[in-house]
């Protein structure tokens, strides 16, 4: 049965269940019945003569060997899209998905707007942004691009740096015209804090210079939420003190809805983040780029530069 089939659509077929999560999920992207796609997952372990995928009714999982065709299929896959990439630059038309994942507060504010106009440029491209203040695996998922904050430990990830980018303690001129404005860390301890959750866990150790070098000041919740725009619409209602990406609270800042607080103090929440925390795009590792994503991490770049 497989030596009848492409194998390049193999590979394609079994990234795609991967991703899915199952057979059945596969099936129903590809249009293809349960018994179909089993039937081409069985033709391909015993094309190879080993087993790939555990399965059960409720989940799958790679086996060792699994894994490892399964990443192989991804590089595959990456030379398949350098190849029709070669092939675009020779035309003036860009085209194919463009699939990004950024933060919450960062996509809607930059991400967003500057896809807009890239698309309304690049009408043959077909972008999806994915929003989320988690960290999201781009290969297992299957996104091109994604935009962190932070300084990233080292990975097979390709890093693009974007733009400087550092932490800042905002709050509204109302919030500080009634709670006073803070002089040190320490008086945080008198103050409402709107604290971001990631993964269930609250980001309330938030760190600073002191005249003893570093310190960090567990401050108290007023607020928490896992959604970072959640939080700055806090710090604009007035509400608290937020511990905010400056990119987050440009536009905020520059028309006097919020003003910075301690600047000389706050550092950023990772131990291998100083002063800097860093505004990068990454993507996976792979010797070709096709044309429409290596476009946009250009047009992107461009679009930030002008961002007062």
């Amino acid at each position: 049965m497989l030596k009848n089939m492409n194998k390049i659509d193999n590979m394609a077929l079994f990234v795609r269940v991967v991703k899915a999560g199952g057979l059945a999920a596969a099936g129903r992207q590809l249009k293809l019945s349960p018994a179909s796609m089993t039937a081409r997952i069985n033709a391909l372990e015993q094309h190879y003569n080993v087993r790939l995928l555990n399965r059960t009714t409720r989940k799958i999982s790679l086996t060792e060997a699994g894994q490892r065709f399964y990443d192989g299929c991804l590089r595959v896959q990456a030379e398949v899209e350098g190849a029709e990439a070669l092939l675009q630059n020779e035309k003036e038309v860009l085209s194919g998905q463009l699939r990004i994942t950024a933060t919450y507060d960062f996509g809607r504010q930059h991400v967003a707007p500057a896809l807009s106009e890239f698309v309304n440029l690049h009408t043959g491209v077909i972008p999806y942004l994915h929003l989320t203040d988690g960290v999201i695996n781009l290969v297992e998922h299957g996104f091109d691009l994604g935009v962190r904050f932070g300084n990233l430990p080292d990975s097979n990830l390709i890093t693009r740096q974007l733009a400087d980018n550092y932490r800042v303690l905002v709050a509204s001129p109302d919030y500080i015209k009634q709670h006073g404005m803070p002089e040190q860390p320490t008086d945080l301890e008198h103050h409402l804090c709107l604290v971001m959750e990631r993964l269930g866990e609250p980001l309330n150790e938030w760190r600073f210079y002191s005249d003893e070098g570093h310190q960090t000041i567990k401050v108290s919740q007023a607020f928490i939420s896992n959604d970072g725009s959640i939080i700055r619409q806090w710090a604009l209602a007035g509400a608290g003190i937020a511990y905010k990406s400056i990119w987050d609270v440009k536009h905020d800042l520059a028309t006097g809805k919020l003003v910075t607080i301690m600047d000389d103090f706050v550092l950023g929440f990772q131990e291998s983040d100083n002063k800097k925390t860093g505004l990068q795009l990454i993507y996976p590792s792979r010797q070709y780029i096709p044309r429409h994503i290596s476009e946009f991490i250009d047009f992107f770049k461009a679009y930030l530069s002008k961002v007062k």
